[in-house]
């Protein structure tokens, strides 16, 4: 019996070290294969005789594999802005190509910590593995709506339109304009001052917003007061009519002292604000804060439009796209502004090395793993986005190599037992002779 034992464990000490000889295989086959999990054999001994006992019976051993995912290896910088690694913990969702072609708006998600995405013939990001990225859609004016952080129904496979034309209207205005002093005097004869400013519609059109300032000028002493008229071009009407009343005291002499809605939308003295409503949306209007010299002023005898700004641009076409720490991929555009298009969401599971590992360096969500939940790239326990660059593989070459030559002595060492056993059974069968 104890010979058949030892028989028995040497069979088994070959078995666990041949299961070890493939995770070090396969870890230095992978060393060059980025994102990819090192995966590590574990021994664990089997006792048949728990106490003490005339004769020993020896158990062997067995082996354990783990795919240990939440090891990271570092991450290289790259020349495509859509290499993207999750720098820290957490994974990026992913599906496969051939589910985009299936009916139906639901998509298996499987989990990668980075991947190499480049937009194919339809424009959709992918891997040449076929792994497409998976986010959060960005509504039209590039906010973001709500979207559940427990559930993975919202997530949209990534598509890039590089021909997509698109819009970027003005939706914010600033005017400061020094109005003179002079013109609000008892006796002053000049006429109403004129500025026009462009703006670009929702539409991408060129249109014009024509300020025109009126002084009025009473029988004596100043007034300090002007009409300000604003004409919309898109419509031909006036929009906005206010009045404007300045500040004539020593402490803050020139600056608003209040305004008054005549046409148009009110005015927010905290803010300096007027929400314009023009053709095909608003316009938030900045002409300055009550007591601040911030926006409109009336001083001096000059009239100079000293402070006009404004945002928006005409029609523009998409040049590149770009990812940023916090997931979100921008749209560039040729005239000089971005936009949001689709927001990367981070993965997280309470049990990483519980997640079930798939080909080309995917992972699935199993009852190891524990539940899944979406966060923000950044937030909670879960690290940044990286784009410009990819994870390299987490296998350690000279560690693995290393085990490789202490694999061979154990298997070497084992298959001695079994040798010797032999021998002792044909000692054992010679003593009948």
């Amino acid at each position: 019996m104890t010979i058949s034992s030892s028989l028995a464990a040497g069979v088994a000490g070959l078995a666990a070290n041949a299961n070890r000889l493939a995770t070090i295989s396969d870890n230095i086959a992978n060393s060059s294969t980025y994102g990819y999990k090192r995966a590590a054999t574990d021994f664990h001994s089997v006792v048949l005789n728990g106490a003490a006992a005339a004769s020993y019976s020896a158990g062997g051993v067995r082996a354990t594999n783990v795919r240990l995912i939440d090891e990271r290896g570092p991450l290289i910088a790259t020349s495509n802005p859509t290499d993207i690694a999750v720098d820290g913990r957490g994974f990026l969702a992913v599906t496969n190509i051939d589910a985009l072609n299936a009916a139906g708006g639901d998509y298996p998600i499987a989990l990668a910590t980075t991947g190499s995405f480049r937009p194919d013939d339809a424009g959709i990001l992918r891997t040449a593995t076929g792994q497409v990225l998976m986010a959060w859609p960005a509504n039209q004016d590039g906010t973001m709506p709500a979207y559940p952080r427990d559930s993975l129904t919202g997530l949209q496979p990534v598509r890039i339109d590089s021909n997509q034309y698109t819009g970027n209207p003005t939706t914010g205005m600033r005017i400061g304009v020094n109005l003179p002093a002079t013109s609000t005097v008892a006796g002053a004869s000049d006429g109403p001052r004129t500025v026009s400013v462009e703006y670009f519609s929702s539409l991408g059109t060129s249109e014009t917003l024509s300020f025109s300032f009126t002084p009025t000028v009473p029988a004596t002493g100043s007034s300090n007061e002007w009409t300000m008229g604003i004409t919309d071009s898109a419509s031909g009407q006036v929009i906005g009519t206010y009045r404007l009343t300045f500040d004539g005291s020593q402490a803050a002499g020139g600056t608003l002292a209040a305004v008054g809605v005549q046409v148009g939308g009110a005015y927010d003295p905290d803010t300096g604000l007027i929400d314009l409503a023009v053709a095909g949306g608003t316009i938030a209007l900045n002409i300055g804060r009550t007591g601040k010299p911030d926006g409109m002023t009336q001083l001096s005898d000059n009239f100079a439009p000293v402070g006009i700004s404004k945002n928006g641009s005409g029609v523009a076409t998409l040049t590149a796209v770009e990812v940023d720490s916090k997931g979100n991929l921008l749209a560039i555009y040729n005239q000089g502004f971005s936009k949001l298009i689709y927001q990367l969401p981070v993965i997280d599971v309470p049990n990483p090395n519980g997640l079930v590992a798939l080909s080309n360096q995917t992972f699935q969500v199993s009852p190891a793993s524990g539940a899944y939940y979406l966060w923000d790239a950044g937030d909670g326990p879960t690290g940044s986005i990286a784009g410009f660059s990819r994870e390299e593989s987490a296998t350690d070459v000279a560690e693995e190599l290393t085990q490789l030559i202490q694999t061979q002595r154990a298997y070497s060492s084992n298959a001695k037992i079994i040798q010797t056993v032999d021998e002792m059974w044909q000692e054992t069968t010679n003593i009948k002779r």
